[in-house]
């Protein structure tokens, strides 16, 4: 049986720099549970919403939070900051092993426009193994909206997705039926940990490989760790979930085209009277 020890931390964050705040939680999280292997947080929880606080590749806030992981000997996926590159800005999350390297990073697929403005979306899925333990995936808040984006990761090999979110609307009772389905259809665990104080309303969600809530947050701050199993995510895959549909199987083997994915989809009818993506306006009255 292949376990793994995995701790979402609900930061109750400001809306500037709270790196030394996660720093201490990290520290307090590995010294009340040793057994802890991977840490999350919540998406921008480092320096908040502020494009004027994006930094490059390998810039102060990687160099510290490497420094972080390599002290505990933990893997540490410290939600995710704004990367400048070149004249692009993205929204990325890095993954750094348990030597204090960077393994990959996550850029947001889809920015949450017309709101998160300035924003490139990535193009790229991510995903990413812990030897001998199993594949991990990786998104990002706004992407859990499209079924598509945890369905390549999971194609792609995934059988936890880690999922960093900032929700601080009224949409977060949605989020977390969004955070079941994708765990259910895809048969996997999603782990969609939010903020909380200035940065988001909190209630995360860590659902199982079936849909079921394995936790669900309040409003606070808190520490959720959680032993997940491989080896349940490999059964319910095989036997079906509940014993019942063997999702990805039938996905898997149908006979099926999709004309939505075939080419420009922008003039079929369900999307070609949708008008351009923009905000909403007040009505002159």
């Amino acid at each position: 049986m292949t376990q793994f020890n995995i701790a979402g931390i609900q930061l109750d964050a400001s809306a500037t720099e709270n790196s030394g705040k996660m720093s201490n939680q990290v520290d307090i999280a590995c010294a009340r549970f040793p057994s802890i292997e991977m840490i999350v947080f919540g998406e921008l929880c480092t320096f908040g919403t502020r494009l004027e606080n994006a930094q490059p590749k390998g810039g102060p806030a990687e160099i510290h939070f490497c420094a972080l992981a390599k002290k505990h000997g933990i893997w540490l996926i410290p939600g995710s900051m704004y990367e400048l590159c070149g004249d692009q800005i993205f929204n990325s999350a890095v993954v750094i092993n348990p030597a204090g390297e960077i393994v990959t990073r996550c850029r947001k697929l889809f920015p949450f426009e017309p709101f998160e403005r300035g924003i490139t979306g990535g193009d790229e899925f991510t995903t990413f193994e812990v030897p001998g333990v199993g594949i991990f995936g990786v998104s990002i808040c706004y992407d859990m909206w499209f079924p598509e984006t945890t369905r390549t990761l999971v194609a792609k090999g995934a059988e936890i997705v880690i999922h960093p979110t900032l929700t601080n609307t009224l949409d977060r009772e949605v989020e977390l039926s969004i955070a079941r389905a994708n765990a259910a259809i895809n048969q996997c665990y999603f782990f969609d940990i939010n903020n909380t104080g200035e940065l988001g309303y909190g209630r995360s969600i860590i659902a199982s490989p079936e849909g079921k809530t394995l936790h669900q947050a309040g409003r606070g701050q808190e520490l959720m760790p959680v032993n997940v199993d491989f080896e349940l995510v490999r059964r319910v895959r095989e036997n079906g979930s509940l014993g019942l549909g063997q999702l990805l199987k039938s996905f898997r083997d149908a006979k099926l085209s999709y004309p939505v994915y075939e080419g420009d989809c922008s003039s079929m009818p369900g999307f070609s009277n949708l008008g351009p993506l923009e905000p909403h306006k007040r009505p002159i009255r």
